[in-house]
C-alpha cells in the first residue's frame, strides 16, 4: 500500500524525510552477519537457511498480496486508508479477515494501516488474534479440515477480542505511540534502481511458485533436478532473501514511494524487502539462539503435560513465523495436542509484528499481550475438552 510506505519512511527517517544515502547501520549488520558466516560453519547454515526459508515462506507471498492490493487501488482508484477510516464500523471484521486469511501479507496490510492512523487499536488487536502467520499454509496443506477449524476460530475470536478491546479502550488508545498521519509529495527519496526492481521483480515468480510447492510438502529440488547445482531451492531462496538485504541496505527499502511516479513494482519491492529483513531477525534469532544455547524445544513439549496450552502460546508471543511452524509441524506429528496449536495459532502474531515493533513498540507489546488472553483461554478450554 502507499501509505505502508510512506509509515515505514515516516519512522526509520528523522522528520519524515526520504532516505537520501545508504544508512551505516544495515551495512554493519550485514557485514557482521557474513563475519559469523565465515567463522562458524554452522551459522552459515542456518543463516543461509533462514534467508532462503525467509523468502519463499514469507516474502513471496507478502509481495503478492501487496501487488493484489496495490493494483487493486490502481484498478479501481481505491485507497484502503480513506476507505478504511470512513468505515469505521467495518475496520475490525476486515482486519481480522485479512489477518485469518494464509500468510503474513493480509496482516503486514493491516498493521501498517493502524501505524498510518488509519484504523484503531481494535483492529490492531483483531488482526494480531486472527493471523496464525505462514504456519497457515503448512496445516492447510497436511490436515485442511483442521485449518477450516482453526482459521474459523481464530476470526471470530479475533472480532471479539478487537471490540472489546476498542470497547474499553476506544479507537485511539496507544495512538500517541505511533505519531499523526503524514503525508508526503515523495520529493528527495530513492526508489530501488531499475536494475535492482527488475531482477528482484524476475525471481518473485519463480520464487511464488516454489513458495506454493513448499507449502504443500512438494520436493521441489526433485523438480529442478536438471538444473546444475545441489539444492537448487536453498539457492534461489537465498538469492532471493539476498538481494531484498542489499535493496535494505543501501536505504530503498525505507523510501516514500507515494509519488504520482512511483510504479507498482518499485513500491513491493521496497516494502517487501523491509518485511524480509525483519522476518530474517527472526529466524536467525530464533535459530541462532537454538543453536548456541542447545535448547531442544520440540523436548521441551514432550516432557509438558498441562503445560503443553500455555508453551504454545508463549512460543506464539516470539515474533516471526518460524516459532509457529515448528509447533504447527509438532503438532502434525503428534508431539502435541489441538489445544496446544489452537494457543499458538491464536497467540501468534506472525511477520506482521516485526514493522509494529520497530515503528511502535510500545503499541505492540501491549497489542501481543492482549492476545494472550483469548490464546490461554481457548487453549485450554480445548485441553479441558480432551483435545
Amino acid at each position: 500500500m502507499p501509505a505502508m510506505v510512506s509509515s515505514i519512511r515516516r519512522q526509520l527517517t528523522p522528520g519524515g524525510l526520504g532516505v537520501t544515502r545508504a544508512p551505516v547501520g544495515p551495512v554493519l549488520a550485514l557485514a557482521a552477519l557474513s563475519a559469523l558466516m565465515l567463522i562458524d560453519p554452522a551459522a552459515r547454515e542456518i543463516a543461509l537457511a533462514a534467508l532462503s526459508d525467509a523468502y519463499l515462506a514469507v516474502s513471496v507471498f507478502v509481495a503478492a498480496t501487496l501487488a493484489a492490493a496495490l493494483l487493486f487501488e490502481t484498478v479501481f482508484r481505491v485507497d484502503l486508508s480513506d476507505w478504511l477510516a470512513r468505515r469505521t464500523a467495518w475496520q475490525i471484521p476486515i482486519a481480522a479477515l485479512l489477518g485469518a486469511l494464509p500468510g503474513c501479507g493480509g496482516a503486514v496490510i493491516v498493521v501498517t494501516q493502524y501505524l498510518r492512523g488509519s484504523i484503531g487499536f481494535g483492529s490492531l488487536i483483531a488482526v494480531l488474534t486472527s493471523t496464525m502467520g505462514d504456519a497457515a499454509f503448512l496445516l492447510l496443506a497436511r490436515e485442511p479440515d483442521t485449518a477450516a477449524l482453526v482459521f474459523g476460530l481464530s476470526l471470530v475470536v479475533g472480532i471479539v477480542s478487537g471490540a472489546i478491546v476498542e470497547r474499553l479502550h476506544g479507537r485511539d488508545f496507544m495512538r500517541a505511540d505511533t505519531g499523526p498521519p503524514v503525508r508526503t509529495t515523495g520529493a528527495g527519496t530513492r526508489l530501488p534502481p531499475g536494475a535492482a526492481t527488475r531482477l528482484w521483480m524476475a525471481l518473485l515468480a519463480p520464487g511464488l511458485a516454489l513458495g506454493l510447492l513448499l507449502a504443500f510438502q512438494v520436493d521441489t529440488d526433485a523438480l529442478l533436478g536438471f538444473l546444475p547445482v545441489a539444492e537448487p531451492t536453498l539457492w534461489i531462496g537465498v538469492a532471493g532473501g539476498g538481494l531484498s538485504l542489499l535493496i535494505w541496505a543501501g536505504g530503498w527499502a525505507a523510501a516514500d514511494t507515494t509519488n504520482a511516479d512511483a510504479t507498482l513494482s518499485p513500491r513491493v519491492v521496497a516494502t517487501t524487502s523491509f518485511v524480509t529483513v525483519w522476518v530474517v531477525a527472526g529466524f536467525l534469532a530464533y535459530e541462532l539462539g537454538s543453536h548456541y544455547s542447545g535448547i531442544d524445544i520440540a523436548a521441551a513439549f514432550r516432557n509438558a503435560a498441562v503445560l503443553l496450552p500455555l508453551i504454545g502460546v508463549l512460543v506464539g508471543l516470539l515474533p516471526g513465523c518460524g516459532p509457529a511452524i515448528v509447533v504447527t509441524t509438532l503438532y502434525l506429528t503428534g508431539v502435541v495436542p489441538l489445544s496446544a496449536q489452537l494457543g499458538n495459532a491464536i497467540g501468534n502474531d506472525g511477520d506482521a509484528l516485526f514493522p509494529a515493533m520497530a515503528m511502535a513498540p510500545k503499541a505492540a507489546v501491549v497489542a501481543t499481550l492482549y492476545t494472550m488472553i483469548p490464546a490461554l483461554l481457548l487453549g485450554y478450554a480445548a485441553y479441558g475438552l480432551g483435545y
